[in-house]
């Protein structure tokens, strides 16, 4: 019983807190935040947001269910909203949210990795979705690797 208890304080101790940062939050970060958590399997609070609220593309959604990810239930915020959040990490996933990034006080780690934006493919109805798997797929790789080389194991 002791041990049990120790054990959650060490986890409430040891949870880090990642942001992914985007534009708008409506499609890379995402879909960015759907992998963090699955694979951080809740050994980190994952948050996502955007410099701009845009709400959640419905071809994010999709893509995301296709892979086993439910994302009806995410929302699309604005950064503001967590500022009084005392973040472990932040990983902005487009250049404008990278260079835009407001500043977070605290020993918070930076990390910064320009996916295409899905959400300005152009052609039929399969290309775009084409391109909506392709960078699904870049971003799965990323916090995947991410998540193997950030998130201790407890």
């Amino acid at each position: 019983m002791l041990y049990a208890g120790i054990r959650l304080l060490l986890i409430k101790f040891t949870m880090k807190n990642i942001l992914v940062l985007c534009t708008g939050n409506s499609c890379r970060s995402q879909i960015a935040e759907g992998y963090l958590r699955h694979y951080a399997d809740n050994k980190a609070t994952i948050y996502s947001a955007g410099i701009e609220t845009h709400g959640v593309n419905p071809k994010a959604i999709a893509v995301m269910a296709a892979d086993g990810i439910d994302l009806l239930a995410y929302t699309s915020n604005h950064v503001d909203e967590y500022m009084h959040i005392p973040f472990d990490y932040v990983i902005t996933v487009c250049d404008n949210a990278n260079e835009a990034c407001p500043y977070f006080p605290g020993d918070v780690k930076r990390f910064h990795y320009n996916f295409p934006d899905p959400a300005k493919a152009t052609g039929t109805v399969d290309e775009v979705m084409a391109e909506f798997i392709r960078v699904r797929d870049m971003i799965k790789a990323y916090t995947y690797d991410f998540v193997k080389q950030h998130i201790k194991q407890l």
